[in-house]
């Protein structure tokens, strides 16, 4: 792994030494690389682990978060962070069929909801503490879904999040013993549960 830092020792005859990351480029490739390991561990990782998974030295962790609860609130935050999965969403191919996309899409949601829950489980309950609020709408399944237009009866807003719900029901672990595939989560938004509604 990458050092995050410069190296302390000198530099080779004609080698320039790699410039320091700054502070926030360094907060997020910190986290990028305990994740990982929280999402193994919990909490009871000790702070020389975290720096070892990093790449780093303790005295960067401490530096670049104050101490290990800050690291683990930030490292929740990034976990929960929407940006990355509107991105990937977003990444779908145009040109592929309405349904496999769709299938992406569930994939997607699922890798979600089960590294969400398996982090949440981990860490424990005072790790997250932040007040409950409404799940954020998703402009990127919304477009999605806004590119075959016609083809739903609902707005794609709406479409996004009956999509969402049903795949949460289908894939978190406290609703079923195991995810559907997305195939079958797709077979069920686009035609329902009734036999002959196709």
């Amino acid at each position: 792994m990458t050092p995050l830092t410069a190296p302390s020792s000198p530099a080779a005859p004609g080698r320039r030494r790699a410039a320091p990351l700054p502070p926030e480029a360094r907060r997020a490739a910190i986290i990028e690389s305990v994740l990982p390991l929280l999402m193994e561990h919990g909490a009871a990782v000790t702070s020389r682990q975290l720096a070892t998974a990093a790449g780093v030295s303790e005295g960067t962790i401490f530096n670049a978060f104050g101490d290990k609860e800050a690291l683990l609130a930030a490292v929740f935050a990034a976990a929960v962070d929407p940006a990355p999965f509107e991105r990937a969403i977003g990444a779908i191919g145009s040109d592929l069929p309405f349904e496999e996309r769709l299938a992406l899409a569930v994939l997607l949601i699922q890798r979600r909801i089960a590294d969400i829950w398996r982090l949440v489980t981990q860490l424990g309950p005072h790790h997250h503490t932040h007040p409950p609020r409404p799940l954020p709408d998703s402009p990127a399944l919304a477009e999605l879904l806004a590119s075959e237009p016609g083809r739903l009866r609902v707005e794609p807003v709406d479409g996004a999040r009956l999509l969402r719900s049903i795949t949460f029901a289908c894939t978190h672990p406290m609703l079923t013993s195991s995810p559907h595939p997305p195939s079958d989560v797709v077979e069920l938004f686009l035609h329902g549960a009734l036999k002959g509604t196709r």
